[in-house]
């Protein structure tokens, strides 16, 4: 079904844009753009494991955060939404965590602040950016995104209603300790923040490499409505969303579908050749893995 959603969206993309013009943007980057997006994301992804390891209750490596990062990311580019990945990192997690109910709740608590983040900077930039938007009843999107996350988090940490299912009911035992540790909290949403904008930066690096002239401001309040639409598990990896939602909202900037796209597809594509040093990392523990049983 996901994979359908995905087929669908991209072909309505498509269906409107002249795909070898997409196709010679794309082409027209360069390399040293791409490499520069690729560094860009293996940094955040670094950026991202010390966060974690702040939050987690048990102590690991850096180098271990970072590897199962790496190999959650590649897997996440094939399985619904964008936290497929998240369920990889908890299965690998699994094998030296002592309690896992409270090691999950850290991969749940390590997503949210990155979302706590790009919530801020989107409805910060949002008054800002609301010219841009004209009549646009798009101009409403960002928030009503950040009202519905405010209401959320009030309901899960405030009248902690996740208490009532199963599995998550003991989240709140991790939440209850980590609230004492301000100082972690802070180190931890200051991370997120840098995390970021280096996923910003990605996009705007690709941005210049095919010339399209895309105001930051914009990106701070279009890539939180992005994300967030492609969060959502109903196709795989986000692909096909995501391309719908940069031609919708770069259209209000008069920016062509074509170039939209492009940029939407490059995105992607630096993000999965950025995961492939996840494949590898995951080859060389399954070998690790094995090599005591021959």
């Amino acid at each position: 079904m996901k994979l359908a959603v995905s087929s669908l969206a991209l072909y309505l993309v498509f269906s409107k844009t002249d795909e070898g013009r997409i196709f010679a943007i794309i082409k027209s980057i360069g390399g040293f753009y791409f490499f520069s997006a690729f560094l860009l994301y293996i940094i955040a992804q670094l950026v991202s494991s010390f966060r974690w390891k702040l939050l987690l209750p048990e102590k690991f490596t850096i180098k271990k955060l970072f590897s199962i990062y790496m190999i959650g990311s590649f897997f996440g580019s094939f399985l619904p939404g964008i936290i497929g990945g998240d369920a990889v990192r908890a299965y690998y997690l699994n094998k030296k965590a002592k309690k896992m109910s409270l090691t999950l709740a850290s991969i749940f608590m390590d997503r949210y602040l990155g979302y706590v983040s790009l919530m801020i900077i989107g409805i910060l930039a949002s008054p800002f950016a609301m010219s841009y938007f004209g009549d646009s009843p798009y101009k409403w999107a960002m928030p009503f995104i950040f009202a519905a996350f405010i209401v959320v988090s009030i309901l899960f940490f405030g009248l902690q209603i996740g208490k009532r299912f199963k599995g998550i009911s003991e989240f709140y035992e991790y939440f209850a300790a980590l609230k004492t540790q301000k100082a972690i909290i802070v180190k931890a949403v200051f991370i997120s923040f840098l995390v970021q904008f280096l996923n910003f930066s990605i996009v705007a690096v690709l941005a210049a490499g095919m010339g399209a002239d895309i105001p930051l401001l914009l990106l701070f309040v279009f890539l939180p409505i992005i994300i967030t639409i492609t969060t959502v598990p109903i196709s795989i990896s986000g692909l096909g969303v995501r391309e719908g939602a940069f031609v919708l909202l770069l259209g209000l900037i008069k920016v062509s579908p074509e170039i939209a796209t492009s940029l939407s597809l490059a995105y992607f594509f630096s993000i999965f050749l950025g995961s492939l040093p996840g494949l590898g990392i995951y080859f060389a523990l399954t070998k690790k893995e094995e090599s005591p049983k021959n």
